[in-house]
């Protein structure tokens, strides 16, 4: 069992337990040991970051770690977590650190870990990181003199990832005319995101580019897609893009107000490349999460749908497996494999739009892509998470409930992996059954959790 580790790296109120310096610098040292000996020769990481105002602190204690045992160092400051993806395979780096805690807010932070290819690590490599956390002779590994490493600042990181980002609009189409509403959440995409739209061609109304160090996700963002929204409407704009504080999930609100989360996008670029034959094996991945609305849709289209755990993490992987084009979640993660390694905001709103150019047509005549299932989302924060087993009477209740839903909806209970939370789901025809049934677990989570 991992210890530090989450669903995606490790996450937690920052200079507390397990977010420390500390725990970062030896995190640093054991992806230096691990990446030198697997590579054989000194590792080159790149390090890169969002705009929390901690991120200096795990910056500095990360590179402290990695020169500690030889490594060469690349510092890229604020981007966006699939920027980091991308350059750590473009440079031909060993490994690739982000830190960031997402859509979390300031106080929190995370470490993300990326292989040289650019994917996430597996559970097993985490799990060598741990392990080489809790050995004692560990602690005596370390480069002397010469050997030890160097850090050095890439000057170009935004360029290198514009290029990248802008390869993925075919070369006829560009944006001119398109009005924009961007949120990027003060956060990583607050550089980049107005320049890529601005130089295909569009004219950028921004919103949360302004980032203080404090203000990351703060009622903006893909969280909170009414202030695009609002925007959009008062303006009569074309489009608005909502982004969380790392840029790797994204929120669309087409013309008409209507709110476009990961299912939906999902579904509307599954359509698309089946149309373009890009979608030979038939095979669309997302999660336990994904609306039920969504599965039957793709069936009807004769495209199986494969399910993960939560965390793009495991739906790159399941992609990856099944050799899949599109996958994602329905909280905005959207990952194209052609042209990413993890989810990745700004390429879907670049593709989306692209391919409105291409039909010609504003992306509220799509709407909706598909019909939906009423779904009731229940967060319970608590002091202390434990199994979901454990907890008197849950899972009987759960099944009790189930019945009433007649095979017409589901239940979903989880702990968060990045947060002290449980997570309730229910799905059924009917959302007044949804909310009851959903309300019905989340009291007792409370009641034997201590809600906080």
């Amino acid at each position: 069992m991992r210890k530090l580790f989450g669903t995606d790296g490790i996450r937690g109120e920052a200079n507390l337990y397990p977010m420390t310096p500390e725990i970062a610098l030896q995190i640093g040292r054991a992806i230096a040991y691990l990446f030198r000996n697997n590579r054989g020769h000194i590792s080159k990481v790149i390090i890169g970051k969002d705009t929390r105002l901690s991120g200096y602190l795990f910056e500095n204690a990360l590179t402290a770690g990695l020169c500690s045992l030889g490594a060469m160092v690349f510092l890229v400051g604020p981007l966006p977590t699939p920027g980091i993806a991308f350059l750590t395979k473009d440079m031909r780096a060993d490994a690739g650190v982000v830190i960031s805690a997402s859509h979390n807010p300031y106080y929190d932070n995370g470490i993300k870990i990326f292989d040289s290819q650019g994917f996430k690590l597996p559970d097993e490599l985490e799990e060598k990181i741990e392990q080489l956390l809790e050995d004692p002779s560990f602690q005596e590994v370390r480069a002397l003199r010469t050997e030890i490493g160097r850090t050095f600042r890439i000057k170009d990181a935004i360029g290198r990832y514009a290029v990248h980002l802008k390869s993925a609009v075919p070369e006829r189409i560009n944006f001119e005319g398109l009005k924009i509403a961007l949120d990027c959440a003060n956060g990583a995409c607050y550089q980049i995101g107005p320049l890529i739209f601005e130089e295909l061609g569009a004219t950028v109304t921004k919103l949360c580019c302004e980032p203080t160090g404090i203000n990351i996700n703060e009622n903006c963002g893909a969280l909170y897609p009414d202030q695009v929204r609002n925007l959009l409407i008062k303006n009569n704009l074309d489009i608005g893009i909502s982004l969380d504080g790392d840029g790797d999930r994204v929120i669309v609100i087409d013309d008409k107000g209507n709110i476009w989360d990961g299912d939906d996008l999902i579904a509307f670029f599954t359509v698309y490349f089946l149309e373009k034959g890009k979608l030979q094996n038939k095979v669309v991945v997302s999660t336990v999460m994904a609306n039920m609305g969504l599965e039957k849709f793709l069936s009807n289209l004769g495209i199986e749908l494969v399910r993960t755990p939560v965390g793009d993490r495991y739906v790159v992987q399941a992609m990856r497996e099944r050799n899949a084009l599109i996958g994602g979640e329905s909280s905005g993660h959207i990952i194209f494999l052609d042209k990413s390694t993890t989810g990745d905001g700004l390429l879907c709103g670049i593709r989306l739009l692209s391919i409105l150019r291409e039909k010609e047509r504003p992306l509220s005549s799509f709407y909706p892509p598909f019909d939906k299932y009423p779904q009731v989302l229940i967060n319970i924060k608590v002091k202390q998470k434990q199994p979901i087993e454990s907890i008197p009477g849950l899972l009987e209740k759960k099944n009790l409930l189930e019945r009433k839903l007649l095979g017409r909806g589901r239940i979903l209970l989880r702990p968060s992996g990045t947060e002290p939370k449980y997570r309730v789901m229910v799905e059924a025809e009917d959302k007044a059954l949804a909310q009851t049934l959903a309300e019905e677990l989340a009291e007792l989570i409370k009641k034997h959790c201590g809600n906080e």
